[in-house]
């Protein structure tokens, strides 16, 4: 990077091309060696070399990170995400902002910055990509307004994650949770709801009566806001003939919806009694029905027409087995003998 704006540190370039950093106080007798400024360490020695504590210098230094993550959290975009999304990112964005690296001007991030800062989270890959996507969001809006002319962490891979994040749901255990419990059941409906409308669980919750428009489900995504149109799928069409027409399709034993958490401790018993293992969640079905669309011979955009993805890429995270092999399939069909 090509400068660093703290009081009195100055950066050195030695006889071997490397930089070295140093505390220089007028008047002082000596000048203070101090780590490399990407150390975790940097800020402590800093602090002890001024003879006080420093948690978050020059947090507003204008186009710095940390004031690139003010600016963003002002935008109405920003604020107009759900509450949920909001709390999320703000927790992440408030670490990021605790960061020595925050005090970076936006223009000097590259790539290798990106990397070097994920490397800090160690063995925590879902953690990695998690900041991985907020440095997406943040780089973007810099470049919209002119404060750096490229995303640098659009340069840099997602780590892969163990099992990457919740298991799909196959056809054999779909088959048998819908053999536990039979057409017309409160379990069915909901399996129903969330494969056949590729839906959050927070989504799935929230659906009603109202929502049904003659052979569509008409909805606003809870966490992005956006508006689908999803047409009823037979199979859900017949489970919704016996659904609550009350405040939502699915209700708790106090004819009141559920919340998210509690659905998600509800299903966890539904499926428990199937005799499926703990792995299977809600969200699984949802990348099940992502699955069978791209079984089906659909394209990632008619994927996420269905979904609602932001992103064409999460649908690709979802889909990737389905799609190798048909891939692999229509190759070797081409193969004579």
């Amino acid at each position: 990077m090509k400068s660093v704006r703290m009081r009195y540190v100055r950066r050195i370039k030695d006889r071997s091309g490397r930089y070295r950093y140093y505390l220089r106080r007028p008047g002082a007798s000596q000048h203070i060696r101090l780590p490399d400024i990407l150390d975790d360490g940097f800020f402590q020695a800093y602090a002890k070399a001024m003879g006080e504590k420093v948690e978050r210098p020059f947090v507003n230094s204008p186009k710095t990170l940390a004031w690139l993550i003010e600016k963003w959290q002002s935008t109405s975009r920003y604020l107009e995400l759900a509450e949920e999304t909001r709390k999320t990112y703000g927790r992440i964005l408030l670490r990021m902002q605790e960061q020595d690296y925050a005090q970076y001007l936006v223009s000097d991030f590259g790539p290798v910055h990106i990397r070097r800062f994920l490397d800090r989270l160690g063995d925590r890959p879902a953690a990695a990509n998690s900041w991985l996507k907020q440095f997406r969001i943040l780089f973007d809006y810099a470049v919209e307004y002119g404060w750096c002319e490229r995303n640098p962490a659009r340069e840099v891979k997602r780590r892969k994650e163990k099992g990457e994040g919740q298991e799909t749901w196959s056809e054999a255990h779909i088959a048998q949770f819908e053999q536990a419990w039979p057409s017309g059941s409160q379990p069915r409906l909901a399996l129903a709801l969330l494969l056949y409308t590729g839906q959050r669980t927070g989504d799935v919750v929230r659906m009603s009566s109202t929502n049904r428009r003659d052979d569509l489900i008409a909805l606003q995504q809870h966490k992005t806001g956006k508006r689908l149109l999803i047409p009823v799928h037979p199979c859900l069409a017949a489970e919704l003939e016996n659904a609550s027409t009350g405040a939502a399709f699915l209700i708790t034993a106090q004819d009141k919806p559920f919340s998210p958490k509690g659905f998600y401790e509800r299903f966890k018993e539904w499926r428990r009694k199937a005799g499926l293992p703990e792995g299977l969640s809600p969200h699984g079905l949802r990348k099940a029905a992502a699955r069978r669309l791209a079984e089906a011979g659909c394209s990632t955009h008619q994927i996420a027409a269905i979904t609602g993805h932001a992103t064409l890429s999460e649908v690709a995270r979802y889909t990737i087995a389905a799609d190798q092999e048909r891939l692999a399939r229509e190759g070797l069909a081409r193969i004579k003998k």
